[in-house]
Formats: C-alpha cells, structure tokens, sequence
C-alpha cells in the first residue's frame, strides 16, 4: 500500500491508499471540506476547485529550508467508535520533486494529542476525536501541489503495546539561538523581535500558529524557559530524536535522546552531514527564539541545556495567557517581588504540580492569590494560567 507522502514523491496525479480492512471493523470515513481555512493555516488557499500554496514565505526558517510550504489545519472530527487506524486517499496532482502528506493525530486519554503522523497511520491508542493536517511544499522549479479531495477512513484493529506514559521526556541537547527576525515559521507564525517560541526538527510536534499543544520546558542550571514549538529545525526537519529509536522516522539506528546533527558533529554520522546534505557546523538538537534565549535563560552564547518534551508526559497541564501577548514571568517564590528565574511565553503549556498562597494578582484568567509550581522553586501566577481550576497544595 502506498502512502501519501510515497506517492507525492513520485510526482504525478495520484491516490493514497489506506489501511487494508480487518475483520468486522468498526469504521467510518469522511470527505473533509478544503476550503474552510483560518488564520491559524498556514500559506495555504483554496481556488479553483484545489488546495494550493499561497505563495506567501513560510518556510522551515530554523532549517534554512529553501524551499515554500504550507498546512491545512481541519476541525477536529468526532468518530463514530473509536479507532486506532487512519487512512487517507488523496486527489491530488503533485509537480516535480513537490511533496504532499496528510498527517493525522488523535486526542488521547486525558485530553492531549498525540504527535502528528502520516496517514496511513496507527495511533498510539483508541480515539473518537481525530485532526487532520495537510501539509504541501512546492518543487523546486516553485510549482505548488494542488490537492483536489481528500477522503480519510478510521478502523478500529489490534493495538501495538504502548510505551507507558508517565513522566516526559528530558534529554540534554545543545541549544541555538534562531534569530531571523521577520522571517516566517513552518507554522505560519512571523518571527518577531525578543519572540518566544521554540524549533525542533520534526514536524511531528509543529504546533499549529496561536496553540502550544506542542511545547517544552527548557532549563540551564538556574533558569527555566517554556514556548511553544512553531518552527522546524535546526538542521533537519524530519528527526524525532525524543521518540524510541524505532518509532523515529529517520535515523532509528540512533540511540533515543540524540539528534542527528549532534551524532553527525560530533561522531561523523551520516559523513558528517544533515538530512539535506549539508556538513553539520554544531550539534544542535532544538533552536530558541530570541526572547526564550536571551530573556528567559539569559544565555550569552549557544548552550548545553536540558529539554523536557512536555507533550510525552501525563500530568495536569495548563496553557499560559497573558494580557499584553508577551512571556510571563517565572518566580522563586508566590511574590510579585520574588525573583525571576524564568519566563514562560504566550500559549505555553505548563506541567502544574501543586499550589500555594501567595500575592494577588490580576490576569488573563481573572484576580487571584493562587500561585502554581511549575518546577522546583519555579511559580507563575493562576491569573496568567488557563484550563486549571486548582492543584493539590504544595
């Protein structure tokens, strides 16, 4: 059976073909409408009878990437069991060394997603509440792809065991500043001065513009940082390095926790080079934005940091609003006084342990006196946190 981002590859008018049906499934299938696209979409417009790239500058700015993409974020679409299985068969003509995929994702137990993956695909449990993504990137020659129907088929079949999810992943990588001002993230998102927001190179975890489904927690020794993953990079763009090697959707003979730039760098893997042939000049595994890298870590120069991949984790979370649509800040104690130790930015999302008493405080989400620990003598104020009513007391 041929995926949707096999037959992009082959460059002609083509049909994605699905998972072959089990015995007695439990399946439903869709026809999605195209030409529902939001501000959240990304370089993406629907004309004559397709979905086409809009010509606008969204790129993989983190990964240097050259060539133009765009997503199709679809509303999220309740089944009518719930299924492990996605397929996808796609109408679509694809020029050149143009690509098209339809990446899926399902809302696991709990309320997070799991990561984007390319239909057709298993997710990682059972689900009644799916997303679809269609991502396109034009070819070389800057011929865009045109995606004229989707139809998308869910089946319920055995489950591979699943890795358990309990605490999530960390892993010590070298950190980047991604600069670029005024550029454009693979997300859409336009970069801007003292930004807070993060690139890893996979779009498994791109969080769509405006949402921090994907976010991390990055620390030095003395200061945490948490964004919102928005970009895709550094190096390479399809390295899940935090997933267990044989889940990676590149590179799996590489241990988990070690991105390929870092093993090319450092060990010669790959000759030395990344994804896109290039010779790798340093062993970054995650880039920052300006304001994640300056303002919240204070760091000077390029970093050794630990990075914890909130999303493969269980735990209650909650997503940073502020009032002015910058960071908010981290303390060392439940006191507006208190000194910062960190910064958390805008649509972040944050893993709340307990709470205390502390000073009132007016925010997005009201006036309270109610302070959550985020890490270890790290605080930001309820007001500022949505989609936590309370947490046990610290």
């Amino acid at each position: 059976m041929a995926s949707a981002a096999l037959c992009a590859a082959m460059g002609t008018t083509f049909l994605s073909i699905g998972p072959v049906s089990l015995a007695a499934p439990a399946e439903t299938a869709w026809n999605p409408d195209l030409s529902q696209i939001t501000d959240d979409d990304a370089n993406v417009r629907f004309t004559g009878g397709a979905l086409r790239l809009a010509g606008e500058p969204v790129r993989s700015a983190s990964a240097m990437h050259d060539r133009d993409e765009g997503s199709l974020v679809l509303a999220a679409h309740e089944l009518a069991a719930p299924a492990n299985r996605i397929g996808a068969t796609v109408d679509a003509t694809v020029p050149g060394d143009a690509q098209v995929s339809v990446d899926v994702r399902g809302e696991l137990a709990g309320g997070e997603w799991s990561e984007w993956t390319t239909a057709p695909a298993e997710l990682p449990e059972a689900t009644k509440r799916v997303e679809v993504r269609i991502a396109m990137v034009n070819s070389g020659d800057g011929r865009s792809p045109e995606v004229r129907g989707v139809r998308l088929s869910a089946e319920s079949g055995p489950q591979a065991a699943a890795e358990p999810r309990a605490a999530a992943r960390s892993y010590r990588v070298y950190a980047t500043r991604e600069g670029l001002v005024g550029g454009t993230t693979a997300n859409g998102h336009v970069i801007k001065s003292r930004d807070h927001f993060v690139a890893l190179p996979s779009g498994k975890s791109l969080a769509p513009k405006n949402t921090g489904t994907y976010s991390v927690k990055v620390c030095t020794a003395t200061r945490c940082a948490w964004a919102a993953v928005w970009d895709k990079g550094p190096w390479n763009i399809k390295d899940d390095y935090w997933n267990p090697s044989a889940q990676r959707e590149m590179w799996k003979n590489l241990p988990q926790g070690k991105p390929e730039a870092q093993a090319a760098y450092q060990d010669k893997y790959n000759g030395g080079k990344d994804g896109f042939g290039r010779v790798v000049q340093n062993p970054a595994g995650i880039d920052l934005a300006d304001g994640t890298f300056w303002d919240g870590l204070k760091l000077n120069d390029n970093a050794w940091v630990t990075a914890t991949y909130l999303w493969t984790g269980t735990g209650t979370f909650g997503t940073v609003r502020s009032t002015s649509g910058g960071p908010v800040n981290v303390r060392n104690a439940a006191k507006a006084t208190a000194t910062q130790v960190g910064m958390a930015g805008n649509h972040a999302r944050a893993q709340v342990t307990c709470q205390v008493t502390g000073d009132s405080v007016a925010g997005s989400q009201g006036t309270s006196n109610v302070w959550f620990r985020i890490h270890t003598n790290m605080y930001i104020p309820k007001a500022y946190v949505a989609g936590v009513a309370s947490a046990p007391a610290c």
